[in-house]
């Protein structure tokens, strides 16, 4: 690790301890001034609540999505429509090789056979070459979504990019996302309203049923939880 690497993960530790009980807009503000155009949002376009949150902290702020090729036709229609009404730059990355390039050199569905394979071709590199300009980058992870979230800090430090990982709204409650989305107007994926409760690549996610939490119609049926973007 460099010298500026080192000075970076003991800024987000310390920002981690200091902001625990910050609002999220306090801790991007924090991002903001600390970083300015080194720092970004990621969207899954799942919802807009960061996106909306970073631009009233840093209005013109980068927000990164990613295009794997597999989105649903809603999730494409969100981002566009953010991009449209809202004060931020939406960057959008792309894998290496398209999805038929990738059929012709794995096979199709690969998603099906190796979901962690695809998941690092079409999410995880892609992520790791598209923040490669930036120090810090901001996440919409909770911890109530699911067990392997839940000591998510609200400031930290990504020791697979060596950047400095900001999550916000990790100690809000789906109520409190709701409640967020109503006094603001936030733009929120249709997909959210027909029984989806956390929106990936179509191929691998289905509806919730009633009692599960928000990642179960994530890889349904397989020991995955996550796609590699966050451990």
């Amino acid at each position: 690790m460099t010298a500026v690497q080192e000075d970076l993960r003991t800024l987000a530790e310390q920002a981690g301890r200091d902001l625990e009980d910050a609002s999220a807009l306090s801790i991007l503000t924090w991002a903001a001034t600390t970083f300015g155009g080194r720092f970004c949002v990621t969207s899954s376009m799942e919802d807009a609540v960061v996106a909306h949150l970073a631009s009233r902290a840093f209005p013109g702020v980068d927000v990164v999505f990613l295009d794997t090729g597999y989105h649903f036709p809603e999730t494409i229609g969100t981002r566009d429509a953010v991009d449209a009404v809202m004060d931020v730059n939406v960057i959008t990355l792309t894998p290496r090789r398209t999805v038929a390039e990738q059929d012709a050199e794995h096979g199709p569905k690969l998603y099906e056979r190796n979901p962690d394979l695809c998941c690092a071709l079409r999410k995880v590199k892609p992520l790791e070459d598209g923040l490669s300009g930036y120090d810090a980058w901001a996440t919409g992870l909770r911890r109530d979504e699911s067990l392997t979230r839940a000591n998510t800090p609200v400031v930290g430090w990504d020791e697979k990019r060596r950047k400095v990982k900001v999550s916000p709204i990790a100690r809000w409650t789906q109520d409190d996302v709701d409640a967020y989305v109503a006094e603001h107007g936030v733009l929120t994926n249709p997909l959210l309203m027909d029984g989806y409760a956390s929106v990936g690549c179509a191929p691998c996610t289905r509806r919730v049923l009633a009692g599960e939490d928000a990642r179960a119609g994530r890889w349904a049926g397989r020991n995955k939880t996550e796609c590699g973007l966050h451990g």
